[in-house]
């Protein structure tokens, strides 16, 4: 055989590892919780809500038809979709002063994960708040604009020394890593 005849075992490309990851680097359906997968119907439903102005009840009642909201914590899309919803203006309150323009600038996409953000941060106390952000950072960059997680996690990682001062200065004692900077998100 010559070198340039290519063997059969060397003619193949290198066996790639799945990495859990879609090209965009957002994660594949397979390898999200359920938690998870509550937050992206959530998402969904509040972005009916900030660009329809829908109802809660009728955008719950057509989320819950849509395909694979079975495999969804249906008790943690409820708290969102109608927590964030109920205290829309509180919420908004806290989101504000960190914003370098104003809100009907923001993405309803990124709006809505910033919403859900300070909305875990403040009642879902069983989610330490690295999770919180992170889950965050993921929805804005696989529905948001090219850019938009940056924002998402510039604001909330702005909010949570305030909203979980205690879970966040124990981080900061014990060395952990803080989360990447905004640009590298």
């Amino acid at each position: 055989m010559s070198e340039h005849t290519p063997t059969p075992s060397s003619a193949r490309p290198p066996k790639q590892t799945r990495t859990g990851l879609t090209s965009t680097g957002a994660r594949k359906a397979a390898s999200k919780s359920n938690r998870s997968r509550a937050r992206e119907f959530a998402l969904q439903a509040l972005y009916q809500h900030l660009v329809g102005g829908n109802d809660a009840t009728a955008i719950d009642a057509f989320t819950r038809d849509l395909a694979g909201f079975h495999k969804a914590d249906s008790a943690h899309y409820d708290a969102l979709l109608h927590g964030c919803i109920e205290n829309a203006a509180d919420l908004d309150a806290l989101v504000t002063p960190l914003l370098d323009r104003k809100m009907a600038e923001i993405s309803p996409i990124e709006h809505a994960c910033m919403w859900i953000g300070v909305y875990e941060f403040q009642h879902c106390l069983d989610v330490p708040w690295r999770v919180v952000l992170n889950e965050c950072i993921e929805l804005a960059k696989e529905f948001g604009g090219t850019d938009g997680h940056k924002y998402v996690n510039a604001v909330l990682n702005g909010l949570a020394p305030k909203l979980r001062a205690q879970e966040v200065a124990a981080d900061k004692a014990s060395g952990a890593t803080p989360p990447a900077p905004a640009d590298e998100a």
